[in-house]
């Protein structure tokens, strides 16, 4: 029987360490809302709630569930931020979390395929779906597997200084680009190393409004936090041209009036290798078809043009789904707040996320200012 979601305390953990670090209690929060997928990875449907265990004084505030498959966290995030914007709410805590460990391989890909269009892809895993985006990918522009298997390398080798990195284990090129026994198929083209980790986690951050940045020792602002959402069946669409991505970021650079060149780094969401290169040029760092030569110079690494996943991305900090979108906001204020350990660059001041859900179905991309250190 799966384990009940309400056995791990990373739910709690979290909550309460963003409310240390905010220097506040439940008594000065109005409102929780908790990111979380579950479609049968755990058979509690109900977990909202179980947040206000986090401490005595948030009993009888509302608890609210978001729920937008891998963009889940995401959704609570915006939730949260437009409730604060609207004036309902003062200061709302926001907690991303998923357990899918109770789960075997096989009924982990079974549950989140329920975010694939089941009357066409009821049969297919998300390796599958994402083998798609590759194979259009190829027949338009070329093989990405080299691009690929480049992004697996750096992504595992930014994790090695990212303590709370899921996975901290180095590949050589050689290895990720070649099926074997240790690294076998899954769905054609891509491989185990193409592929983000069945993970439990949690994450949490703390939204207030503007006039009471004051009480608080640390802060960032959101410039742009913009949401996109495209049709759901993959056959209406062209895959290799990423299009909801491609939308979203647009619309977040116009709402924060900035252009790439001054973003300092970014968090993307690369469940599969497939995504994040798809995604290098959908931000705009390459034009289509030419993200390939972009990772080969090196421009997506830690001292590169535009570091890209330097907490490790999906591919080995981890995807706990629900969680995902929130750890994306909690790095990216780490950073901006000078709070990021060993991954941290020098004078980072302007940071983006990108968290998606399903085959490019929802894009929320968020552009992150330091407001105060």
């Amino acid at each position: 029987m799966p384990r009940s979601f309400s056995s791990t305390r990373t739910t709690r953990e979290a909550g309460a360490e963003a409310l240390a670090d905010a220097g506040i209690d439940g008594s000065q929060v109005d409102a929780v809302w908790l990111g979380h997928f579950n479609s049968g990875l755990v058979p509690d449907g109900f977990c909202s709630s179980m947040a206000i265990g986090i401490d005595e004084a948030l009993r009888f505030k509302p608890a609210i569930r978001c729920e937008n498959a891998c963009a889940s966290g995401a959704a609570a995030v915006y939730s949260a931020l437009d409730a604060v914007r609207s004036g309902r709410v003062r200061t709302a805590l926001v907690i991303g979390a998923e357990k899918m460990s109770s789960r075997d391989t096989v009924g982990v890909a079974q549950a989140l395929s329920g975010a694939a269009y089941q009357p066409e892809e009821a049969q297919m895993s998300f390796p599958d779906i994402f083998a798609r985006f590759a194979q259009a990918y190829g027949e338009r522009f070329g093989s990405p597997v080299e691009a690929m298997a480049r992004i697996a390398v750096k992504n595992h080798g930014n994790a090695l200084s990212n303590p709370l990195a899921q996975l901290h284990k180095p590949l050589d090129l050689d290895f990720c680009l070649e099926p074997s026994e240790r690294n076998p198929m899954i769905s054609p083209p891509l491989k185990v190393t193409d592929c983000s980790l069945i993970s439990d986690g949690a994450a949490a951050i703390v939204i207030t409004r503007a006039d009471m940045v004051g009480d608080f020792r640390r802060a960032v602002r959101f410039l742009a936090a913009e949401q996109v959402n495209d049709v759901l069946p993959l056959s209406r669409k062209e895959l290799a041209d990423f299009a909801g991505p491609r939308l979203a970021f647009r619309k977040a650079y116009a709402a924060a009036g900035v252009r790439l060149e001054d973003i300092d780094f970014a968090e993307v969401h690369d469940c599969f290798t497939i995504a994040e290169l798809l995604t290098v040029e959908a931000m705009g760092l390459a034009e289509q078809g030419q993200g390939a030569h972009v990772i080969r110079e090196g421009q997506t690494e830690r001292g590169g043009r535009l570091p890209v996943n330097l907490s490790g991305g999906l591919k080995a900090k981890g995807h706990p789904v629900g969680a995902t979108g929130v750890s994306m906001h909690a790095l990216v204020t780490r950073q901006l707040t000078g709070r990021a350990g060993d991954i941290q660059l020098p004078d980072a001041r302007l940071g983006l996320c990108f968290n998606m859900g399903g085959g490019a179905v929802v894009s929320c991309v968020s552009i992150l200012e330091t407001l105060k250190l």
